[in-house]
């Protein structure tokens, strides 16, 4: 039996911007290979404007995302846990592996403000795909 597939798990305070776009980079990088889950500490009403029509410029469509609440569960079923800005409130669980991204907040931010944070999370992403890939081979 082969292992299971890897699955990411990107959080930020109101899973309305950051962490929906790096979800949106990974499902659009990654296709099936990886499964892909985002919430937040404090999740939004709704995602990010902005963001969304950021990410529809280069091709991926986030409309039909919705902020999440984290859970332990989503947490402790994951094995890459990336955090944006959570601080203390993101749960931990032993043998996974973790890194909190320093990323700008798109928050009440104009579209000009939210492409290099988009730009940024691509690279980051593509980056994570690369590293979770090779360690499959």
């Amino acid at each position: 039996m082969t292992d299971p597939k890897p699955s990411v798990l990107f959080v930020c305070v109101h899973n309305a911007g950051r962490s929906q776009m790096a979800a949106g980079w990974l499902r659009h990088l990654a296709g099936d290979a990886v499964e892909v889950r985002s919430a937040g500490s404090a999740p939004a009403d709704q995602i990010n404007p902005v963001a969304v029509e950021a990410m529809r410029e280069v091709g991926i469509d986030i409309t039909g995302q919705t902020p999440k609440i984290l859970t332990p569960e989503a947490s402790e079923a994951s094995s890459v846990v990336i955090t944006m800005g959570c601080g203390d409130v993101c749960p931990y669980f032993p043998g996974q592996r973790h890194e909190d991204w320093k990323l700008d907040d798109p928050a009440g931010q104009g579209i000009d403000a939210v492409r290099p944070i988009r730009d940024e999370i691509r690279d980051r992403v593509r980056a994570l795909l690369d590293d979770l890939t090779a360690a499959e081979r």
